[in-house]
This record gives structure tokens, C-alpha cells and sequence, in this order.
């Protein structure tokens, strides 16, 4: 039991062993510090940077995968225009052989209605001149219009009483009004 005791006892006579204080030794501290963030980083960056490289090595396999789909249909289409040029090489051969008559066939009926077209644009055109024309004929008319019943009816307020104005007012609304319904 004594020496059960005397351990108890000599733990109290260890200076260090219930206090805290700092270490000076900087190298070693160091050393401790990079060795336990070292130890956090790998502990619980391992799950992160294995799912970083996996999707990683996901997307390098889909868009591999992609680029032989791409490859594979830019085959297919490279061989359906050689097939095409070599359809038109045979047909250009064909209108070599069969000489230039057709050619030229094609040629009038597309002089011919190139110059029908030309006419109808001509037509077309004409049509909006005029239409233009008489557009511009009635705008000035209404102006005219406009100018010459806002010169009367100056010239009628300037020289009417109130009861005599009154009657006219009436009397050119209802004449106005006629008018409207005529053009329209």
C-alpha cells in the first residue's frame, strides 16, 4: 500500500502535470501544429477530394464519350456528302452528255419571267404612286379644309354677338356633320 501512496504523492511533486504553459521551443511546436492539421486535412478532406476526382473522371469520360458520338456522326455525314457529290458528278455528267439545250431552255423561261416580274413590280409600283398621289391630295384638301373653317370661324368671333354666334355654331356642326357622313 506504500508504494500505492508514494506514486500518489510523487505525481504531486511533478510541476507540470496539472498546470498549462508555453513551449518555446518553436520548431517542435511547429512541427506538432503542421503534423495535426495535416492529420484534419487528409481525415476529412479524403472524402471531398476522392468525390472531386470522381466527378472529375465522370465528366473527362462523358465528354470523351461525346466527342466519339460527335466523331462517329461527322463520319456519317462526311460519306452522305460524298455520296451527294458523287450523285451531282453524275448528273453534271448527264447535262453534259444531254448537251446544253435544256440548259438554255431554262435559261428563256427564266428571262421570261423575270421580265413578267419586272412588269408587275412596274404595275405595283405605279399603283403606289398614285395611291400616294391621291393620298397627299386629300390630306392637302383637308388642310385646306381645316385652315379655311378656322379663317371663317375667326372671322365670325370677331364679329358676332353671343346669340347670333350660337346659331352659327349650330348651324356649322351640322353642316360638319353632314360632311362626315358623306366621307365616310
Amino acid at each position: 500500500m506504500k508504494n500505492v501512496t508514494d506514486s500518489f504523492v510523487s505525481l504531486g511533486h511533478w510541476p507540470s502535470a496539472g498546470s498549462f504553459g508555453f513551449n518555446t521551443d518553436i520548431l517542435a511546436t511547429n512541427l506538432i501544429n503542421l503534423g495535426v492539421v495535416l492529420g484534419v486535412l487528409i481525415f476529412f478532406g479524403k472524402g471531398v477530394l476522392s468525390d472531386l476526382l470522381d466527378n472529375r473522371k465522370k465528366r473527362i469520360l462523358n465528354t470523351i464519350r461525346n466527342s466519339e458520338e460527335l466523331r462517329e456522326g461527322a463520319i456519317e455525314q462526311l460519306e452522305k456528302a460524298r455520296a451527294r457529290l458523287r450523285k451531282v458528278e453524275i448528273e453534271a455528267d448527264e447535262f453534259r452528255v444531254n448537251g446544253y439545250s435544256e440548259i438554255e431552255r431554262e435559261k428563256l423561261n427564266l428571262i421570261d419571267s423575270t421580265y413578267k416580274t419586272l412588269e408587275q413590280l412596274e404595275n405595283y409600283k405605279n399603283e403606289t404612286i398614285n395611291f400616294e398621289q391621291q393620298k397627299a391630295s386629300n390630306q392637302v384638301r383637308q388642310r385646306v379644309f381645316q385652315q379655311a373653317l378656322q379663317g371663317a370661324l375667326g372671322t365670325l368671333n370677331s364679329c358676332l354677338n353671343n346669340e347670333l354666334h350660337l346659331r352659327t355654331i349650330s348651324a356649322n356642326i351640322g353642316i360638319l356633320a353632314a360632311m362626315k357622313q358623306i366621307t365616310d
